[in-house]
């Protein structure tokens, strides 16, 4: 298993699922990925992890008090100072949801509405890093924003979290931006412009999760009770997959293509 230490600055850090049935997607993505579903914690409102091999990979939680959980992946974005995170993506027309809250001496976290109307989460890192593995089944494989507003949403990001970024595509079929590893130059996150195809739906992050094998994946779905959205598409990314838990929470799929 490939294993980090901690984010890059800005980068994808962690991400947790708001479910309406707690118990019902402990059982879902414990048996379609291999995690194991970690005891919840009183002192924490009943959050709880998912780890692979003894490796945390995400979190997840139910309703908290009269906020009803809305089935949907939060990504969270690394921050080394959340408070003037906050501060700038405020300035830049972003909705801060949950202001900076201390999580015991783990971290650091705020809850945002980017000016495109996406939540996304920061996390400024304190003994918890967020997940470590990546480039196994069953780890994050890809984030992306689908936007309805391009631009915006790529300014934003490099406002509010320091991003660094490369235009891939910029024509109506694919307009498309990579934030970049500061250090390494590798691509991180994307950004696509989805003003086409939202189709209503709100601008909204996903996670790819990564997979060997797409269509057995997708199959596991459905006999979990689970919905596929979209069959394997081969793309020089990988081949994609979208589906949805029991509950109605989107996820994605990714075998990414062979080396070499």
């Amino acid at each position: 298993m490939a294993t980090r230490d901690t984010a890059p600055l800005g980068a994808p850090c962690w991400a947790d699922l708001w479910t309406s049935d707690v118990e019902g997607a402990r059982r879902f993505y414990s048996e379609l990925f291999g995690w194991t579903a970690e005891e919840p914690s009183p002192e924490f409102g009943g959050y709880f992890m998912w780890s692979r091999d003894g490796v945390p990979v995400c979190g997840g939680m139910g309703d908290m008090g009269d906020a009803k959980a809305d089935d949907a992946w939060k990504v969270y974005l690394q921050t080394p100072d959340i408070d003037k995170t906050a501060q700038v993506a405020a300035e830049h027309g972003a909705q801060v949801a949950f202001p900076p809250s201390p999580v015991a001496d783990l971290g650091v976290q705020c809850v945002l509405q980017d000016p495109t109307g996406a939540t996304v989460g920061a996390w400024q890192p304190g003994t918890f890093q967020g997940f470590a593995a990546t480039s196994e089944p069953g780890t994050p494989s890809w984030f992306e924003l689908h936007t309805g507003d391009f631009a915006s949403a790529v300014s934003f990001y490099e406002a509010a979290f320091g991003w660094k970024t490369a235009q891939i595509g910029d024509d109506d079929d694919f307009r498309y931006t990579v934030m970049l590893d500061p250090e390494f130059q590798g691509e991180l996150a994307g950004v696509m412009d989805a003003s086409a195809f939202l189709e209503g739906q709100p601008s909204h992050w996903s996670i790819y999760w990564h997979v060997d094998d797409v269509g057995a994946t997708l199959a596991e779905v459905e006999r979990l009770g689970g919905r596929v959205l979209e069959q394997p598409q081969d793309t020089p990314y990988g081949t994609l997959a979208s589906a949805t838990d029991p509950a109605g929470a989107r996820f994605k799929l990714r075998m990414p293509p062979a080396a070499g």
